[in-house]
């Protein structure tokens, strides 16, 4: 399988899946750190994928969702967004009901 089909594959069966640099028991960069704890926060189960394993994972991944930054929230296979976007729906009470959606 190649890495591409991969990613897309790991997207669709994981209901909440952050690729990030290190993992959710180590982040390895402040936002990837942020993103987690956001998550955590909520208590929600989710695969994480660490980008730094394979820098072929982040071009891949980037050509899938045409988003340059890591790390990428996706959520019932939609691109959520990175730390700044998943932060601001943290914010405003928007993150949970999407987190919710996943569950259901």
């Amino acid at each position: 399988m190649e890495l591409k089909e991969k990613i897309i594959n790991d997207i669709k069966n994981n209901s909440i899946i952050l690729f990030m640099k290190g993992t959710k028991e180590m982040p390895m960069c402040g936002f990837s750190n942020s993103v987690t704890q956001v998550l955590n926060h909520y208590g929600v189960k989710y695969k994480d994928i660490n980008v730094l394993e394979d820098p072929n994972i982040r071009v891949a991944l980037s050509e899938h969702s045409n988003w340059p930054t890591i790390p990428q929230l996706f959520v019932n296979g939609e691109l959520i967004g990175g730390a700044d976007i998943t932060l601001e729906l943290h914010q405003n009470g928007e993150l949970l009901d999407i987190l919710d959606k996943a569950n259901s």
